[in-house]
């Protein structure tokens, strides 16, 4: 069954998102192309600096979505799926890496599209955190990676039935994996310290950086990835079929989808008549 496009990207839409992702790439990622001589590597408030400027650009990607056709009907499923998401959150965020927002998000993002799913995934992240008092200069490292969830989501090719499920089963995994992976490259450069084997090194090979975040990935969150990476599968797997027909039933009833335009009944009706 083909999506519906609660939000539709206008292809200046689309490249706001491609200019706000390439940003947040160089936000995670700046420190692999610090040189080791300059200030900002051995700066500790770098991380604040992109923390203020995420929300900004975030900021511009959603009015030029809103711009481009995010109606009342959008807006509302929007609120009420954001709500959700922000409570569920912390109903399991503190044990094992259970975390019970992802489903729904990758969830919704496939029937609604991925401009709704990228969007939903910030406005989900940014209620949880006002919810739950968790608002600090990691929020918009989470924000924008819930969005890159809910866009990929959105991405998925075509599929019905138990292929369909299967693949957003195995999205889900994934997509809580890299999550958290993603998450830990934006404060391992300046949590670690210096002298151990896990810690950053300003100027080193990317590929002997990227090495040792690997290590302090498995040493320090693997248990809590792989938490949130069985809990996204299981949940899509077993209550994914009732969720997306619930989805898809909403819908529906809101037609998101532009209205068919007939033609004039009396042009139509001349056209007919005039043939022999």
């Amino acid at each position: 069954m083909t999506a519906t496009r609660a939000i539709r990207l206008r292809p200046r839409s689309a490249l706001a998102i491609a200019l706000v992702s390439v940003a947040g790439i160089l936000a995670f990622g700046w420190p692999l192309f610090v040189d080791p001589g300059s200030g900002l590597a051995h700066g500790s408030d770098a991380p604040f600096v992109f923390a203020l400027l995420l929300p900004l650009l975030l900021a511009v990607v959603l009015a030029e979505i809103a711009d481009g056709g995010l109606d009342v009907k959008a807006v509302a499923m929007l609120g009420v799926l954001s709500a959700v998401g922000a409570i569920l959150r912390p109903l399991g965020a503190g044990s094992a890496g259970v975390e019970l927002v992802f489903f729904l998000l990758v969830l919704a993002a496939r029937v609604f599209g991925p401009g709704f799913g990228f969007v939903l995934g910030a406005t989900t992240l940014f209620a949880s955190a006002l919810l739950t008092g968790g608002v600090g200069p990691w929020l918009p490292y989470q924000m924008l990676g819930a969005a890159w969830v809910g866009l990929g989501a959105g991405l998925l090719p075509r599929a019905r039935g138990r292929a369909e499920i299967a693949v957003l089963a195995a999205y889900g995994a994934v997509a809580g994996l890299l999550y958290g992976w993603l998450l830990n490259f934006s404060f391992w450069p300046f949590a670690v310290g210096t002298g151990t084997g896990l810690s950053f090194i300003a100027g080193d090979p990317i590929g002997a950086n990227l090495h040792r975040f690997a290590l302090f990935s498995l040493a320090t969150s693997l248990g809590w990835d792989l938490g949130r990476a069985i809990t996204n599968a299981a949940l899509i797997a077993v209550i994914g079929p009732a969720v997306l027909g619930a989805l898809r039933r909403a819908a529906r009833r809101a037609a998101f989808d532009p209205p068919i335009a007939f033609p004039d009944a009396p042009a139509t009706r001349a056209v007919i008549e005039s043939q022999p």
